[in-house]
């Protein structure tokens, strides 16, 4: 007699052969006792319509989203969360009876690794976030939601980043500029790195100015050896350098949650990540 089927999920991006969802959600499941596999899709941008609507008539669960889909997902979706909807960018979806659920985990994610894991109370703090794309968009809205006194968007493009802060703007204090012109007074707490730059080994945009020895740094990206941004970080002086892998882990049992109803424990989760990182 065959076992029962195991419910599947995965995660689709271009390229996504680095990402580490498939080993956080394997012990997610491992500790929540739940029947489930979790693999990675390459996927095209053209082709993400066509393996979507696959994986779900093949009995597919739910997804993870990432680069550079998170946008582009957003008109595939049957109904969006109230946090992907304010964000404008998807990094996940349940498949349910009524149709696809789009929801962005991204921000609260981030939210809880800087609170509980890290410590970092943000209230009236100035932060500085580089990049305008839709990592950006995620973690606006938990951001502004601590009542930090000025979030500023620095992008190589302003237009870009004045769109973000123009969208935002309702929820409190964010305002826009190129990377060249960050206010070098403002003495930032929290300054988040949501580019790839460096990451291909061109001159990363970072500000010097920027950081003092009161700042934390993070990084979106994480890897096995620090990002060229954490590098520059600790060269700059800055009081705490952090890569991404908290937020990864936080944002994904947020999916789990989604999917499964049950929300794992992400500090054993997480320990063992950096270990294996």
């Amino acid at each position: 007699m065959g076992s029962e089927p195991v419910d599947r999920y995965g995660v689709m991006g271009w390229p996504v052969s680095h990402s580490r969802s498939p080993l956080i959600h394997r012990l997610f499941a491992l500790q929540t006792r739940q029947r489930l596999s979790y693999e990675r899709f390459e996927v095209r941008p053209d082709r993400l319509e066509t393996a979507i609507r696959e994986f779900a008539e093949a009995g597919g669960k739910g997804l993870n989203i990432t680069v550079p889909h998170k946008i582009r997902v957003i008109s595939l979706v049957d109904q969006l969360s109230e946090r992907a909807s304010a964000a404008g960018a998807v990094n996940t979806l349940a498949f349910q009876a009524t149709g696809i659920f789009g929801d962005n985990t991204d921000g609260a994610g981030l939210m809880c690794d800087l609170t509980k894991n890290l410590g970092l109370g943000l209230r009236n703090a100035a932060v500085l976030i580089l990049g305008a794309g839709g990592a950006t968009r995620g973690i606006l809205g938990p951001l502004l939601g601590a009542q930090p006194r000025s979030v500023t968007i620095a992008n190589r493009t302003l237009h870009r980043a004045r769109e973000l802060a123009e969208r935002f703007s309702s929820c409190g204090a964010v305002s826009a500029c190129r990377f060249e012109d960050v206010d070098a007074s403002r003495k930032y707490a929290l300054l988040i790195n949501a580019t790839s730059a460096g990451l291909k080994g061109e001159s990363p945009p970072f500000p010097s100015q920027a950081v003092s020895r009161d700042t934390v740094c993070y990084d979106l990206s994480y890897g096995s050896t620090p990002t060229p941004f954490s590098q520059w970080a600790t060269r700059q002086g800055a009081k705490h350098s952090v890569a991404g892998w908290g937020m990864l882990v936080e944002q994904a049992a947020e999916s789990f949650h989604l999917w499964r109803g049950v929300r794992p424990d992400t500090a054993p989760v997480l320990r063992q990540i950096s270990i294996t990182a």
